[in-house]
């Protein structure tokens, strides 16, 4: 298993500085509508002052009240506009930025490596493709227009205090100093808090995916009470690592409520004390008083939204940790093959850096011959029909196609070359045709034609013919149905080598037969390569190559190997001796 990574801060950083700099003209036309907002919610309290002043010295009259009055109003609505429009804009840039957030992971997941994919953990991969592409989402949309606007708002009033009063503007920003230091404790610890919290998550998200893609097999060999603790085991670490991140916000919540409003009555008390000596006037404390109870609005969204953000990084940085995954990309140089042969030279592999489970296979497979591998279990077989699709690289050797490593080949060449059908196979949300397809663009009736080649006659009856949905709420296909599907796929896609990793062994005998026989009227002049567990297969073959312990063996016809007495024909005789005549048993 490939345990998915996070990634770093300063990766995080760069990966949001890309994502801003793309919509940089959003970005900026919402800073500066912002920035005219954040002004003209400044022109209330200074008119508030002035008025109150003009009030203490016995100058004011009416018609300049009404003035002012009129001017506060005025100012109040173009606030209240250019909030809106920062906010509208922001909402469009989070949408835009989400969007390619979601299309970055899709591409990324699809660009996988067939084996990186299926060794991921589904869980944590399906956790990420969910909750964390969700939770950044939110924040680009809501969180961050919203806290920009916020912090905006919170400069420009610190700095019309200092123009009120440089003194009560350093009281005010000593007084808030409690917030900066909370803030700070919280950031320091948040964020590895948060990616616990979530890794948490995404572990007990793999003990569930793993207990139900597993209940046949747990109910068979009574399983239920180890599973139940391993998965009670998976919750007590995701509720230990979640009290840990409300223990951060029971602290932090209360230190930064108190903040924004020690700084307001630190400003009456001395200003008041100030006014009363007569250095300084009513009007410039109420006006300090005024834009210091204005901090209350944006540190109250900068606190709602502060947890989202550390909790939105935290999924950040595991969606960015898709990127550092070691995938394996086709070289700059690689060319087409130069012919339809495949050579296997020195070939090793080894899973995860254990011991190799190939050791030194060399082998040429000659087009349009049908090659059968057999072997005990554990052998190595299904190992090397990896390699010979090209799914798997070898750790040392080559395995090559007209003389172009197989690995290296891009996905749509190696789909023209080799494709790999196993006993695994997956129907997807969609129309039948949708299903079909992905293999190959084709008109309706080469679909039917492929669907008929492989014995697919169930297809004509479905409801909607190829237009009928699959999957969820609509037709559920048996095991056998869905491999006839996986099979249809293999016509369209029409390689020139085929390796069947025993790709019939879901049908019964007289489906496999007859699905094989199609796929051999199709496959004529074509390579097929047979990881054989039914021997028949074997006995079909042009050539039958036996691998034992990593090995290759022997490597010849079925006759000449039954009588050279070795390997094959001890497997042989002991399929044969468990088989009905006229049968076709497993090895």
């Amino acid at each position: 298993m490939i345990p998915l990574p996070a990634a770093g801060r300063e990766q995080v950083r760069r990966a949001a500085v890309d994502l801003l700099c793309r919509d940089r003209r959003s970005v900026v036309l919402m800073v500066a509508l912002n920035a005219l907002a954040a002004t003209a919610g400044l022109a209330g309290p200074w008119l508030l002052g002035d008025i109150v002043d003009a009030v203490a010295a016995g100058r004011a009259t009416a018609s300049a009240v009404d003035r002012a009055a009129l001017a506060i109003l005025l100012c109040t609505v173009a606030q209240i506009v250019l909030a809106r429009s920062a906010l509208s804009t922001g909402y469009r840039f989070g949408e835009r930025t989400a969007a390619r957030v979601r299309e970055r992971f899709l591409d990324r997941v699809l660009g996988f490596p067939a084996a990186v994919a299926e060794r991921v953990p589904a869980g944590d991969l399906a956790v990420r493709g969910t909750s964390d592409v969700s939770a950044v989402a939110t924040t680009l949309r809501d969180a961050l227009p919203e806290v920009l606007i916020a912090a905006g708002q919170a400069l420009f009033v610190l700095v019309a205090v200092f123009f009120v009063s440089p003194l009560l503007g350093v009281i005010g920003v000593l007084c808030l100093s409690g917030a900066a230091v909370a803030t700070r404790w919280y950031l320091r610890r948040a964020p590895d808090a948060y990616l616990a919290e979530q890794a948490a998550g995404s572990a007990l998200a793999d003990e569930l995916t793993a207990t139900l893609t597993g209940a046949r097999t747990v109910e068979t060999l009574g399983l239920a009470e180890r599973r139940l603790a391993s998965g009670r085991a998976a919750i007590e670490r995701a509720y230990r690592a979640r009290r840990r991140t409300l223990a951060l916000r029971t602290v932090f919540f209360p230190a930064v409520d108190v903040s924004y409003v020690v700084p307001v009555v630190a400003v009456l008390l001395v200003g008041g004390m100030l006014h009363t000596r007569g250095d300084m006037s009513l009007g410039a404390v109420a006006a300090a008083a005024l834009y210091l109870r204005q901090l209350a609005a944006p540190l109250d969204a900068i606190l709602v939204w502060l947890e989202q953000l550390q909790s939105s990084g935290a999924s950040f940085a595991r969606l960015e940790g898709l990127a550092t995954l070691p995938l394996v990309s086709p070289p700059a140089s690689a060319r087409p093959p130069g012919g339809d042969q495949i050579e296997v030279r020195g070939a090793r592999y080894a899973y995860d850096g254990g011991r190799d489970v190939l050791r030194g296979v060399d082998l040429t497979v000659r087009p349009g011959e049908r090659l059968a591998v057999v072997g005990p279990s554990g052998a190595g077989k299904s190992t090397l029909g990896r390699l010979l699709a090209g799914v798997d690289r070898p750790r040392a050797g080559a395995v090559t196609v007209g003389g172009v490593p197989i690995a290296d080949l891009p996905p749509g060449l190696l789909r023209r070359q080799v494709v790999l059908v196993t006993q695994e196979h997956h129907v997807f949300r969609g129309t039948l045709r949708d299903n079909l397809i992905l293999a190959a663009e084709a008109p309706d009736r080469q679909l039917w034609r492929a669907l008929a080649v492989v014995g697919a006659d169930w297809a004509a009856e479905l409801p909607d013919g190829l237009d009928t949905l699959l999957g969820g709420d609509g037709v559920v296909l048996d095991g056998a149905c869905a491999q006839q599907l996986s099979l249809a796929r293999v016509v369209l896609a029409d390689p020139h080598t085929l390796v069947l990793d025993e790709a019939t062994a879901l049908l019964d005998p007289a489906q496999a037969r007859a699905t094989e026989r199609a796929l051999a009227a199709v496959l004529q002049e074509r390579t097929v390569i047979a990881i054989a567990h039914r021997l028949q297969t074997a006995h079909d073959a042009d050539r039958v190559a036996v691998m034992d312990a990593g090995r290759l063996v022997e490597l010849g016809t079925h006759d000449d190997l039954v009588a050279a007495g070795g390997t094959y024909a001890a497997l042989w005789r002991t399929w044969h001796g468990f088989t009905r005549p006229g049968g076709a048993g497993d090895a």
